[in-house]
């Protein structure tokens, strides 16, 4: 058994085709059934790179500012996301502070800096050290990160909230927001574009 890098498979009908050289904006498609192949890919890593990036210094500052301020009764109390995660383990919901941790810190994080580590190695044309597995990582990781439904989660308590103490919005909450377009932006683009950005320099059978 040996295997054959330079050959791509078409997810709609399995037709197998050598990989082209592709032009800049250039998209091929299955001469059989029409399916999407492979894009150049140039101007999306130009993007995404950017992006990664900012993602992560919007998630530092996500997670070391508070993200609502309340006050009640001459009283005020401010949390950031890992405090939450610790309140809700000091109060027995073990299971809802590992969830909470997971799907909003954790998770998101390793996706990013897997992310960010992949395209620096591709931008200076060298192959990252275990490449198949971050990619499949990243893979499985996509559907848990849940930072868009912890603020959705936040706005609706808010909501309930403000009819019985002050809310003050904090300076995480607002990131939250940004940090939740970024994260659509990223997480948008398919990952096997990042495995012919690093297969792009073989070549093979045309495709239409």
């Amino acid at each position: 058994m040996y295997e054959v890098p330079n050959l791509i498979a078409c997810n709609g009908c399995d037709a197998l085709y050598r990989r082209p050289l592709l032009r800049s904006k250039e998209i091929i498609h299955c001469r059989r059934c029409g399916t999407e192949l492979d894009r150049d890919a140039s101007k999306i890593r130009r993007q995404i790179l950017p992006l990664t990036v900012a993602s992560l210094i919007i998630f530092v500052i996500s997670n070391c500012f508070p993200i609502i301020q309340i006050e009640m009764h001459g009283l005020s109390s401010s949390t950031t996301l890992l405090g939450s995660v610790l309140s809700l383990r000091s109060s027995g919901m073990d299971l809802v502070a590992m969830l909470v941790l997971t799907t909003t810190i954790l998770f998101p994080l390793l996706h990013l800096v897997s992310l960010l580590y992949i395209l620096l190695a591709l931008a200076n044309r060298r192959s990252a050290v275990g490449f198949n597995f971050l990619i499949r990582t990243m893979q499985r990781l996509r559907p848990w990160g849940m930072v868009e439904v912890f603020l959705l989660g936040v706005l609706v308590a808010l909501v309930k909230l403000s009819s019985m103490a002050t809310i003050v919005p904090g300076i995480a909450l607002w990131s939250f927001g940004v940090l939740t377009v970024l994260l659509t932006a990223v997480t948008s683009f398919d990952l096997r574009l990042l495995w012919n950005m690093a297969n792009s320099g073989n070549n093979g059978k045309e495709a239409t």
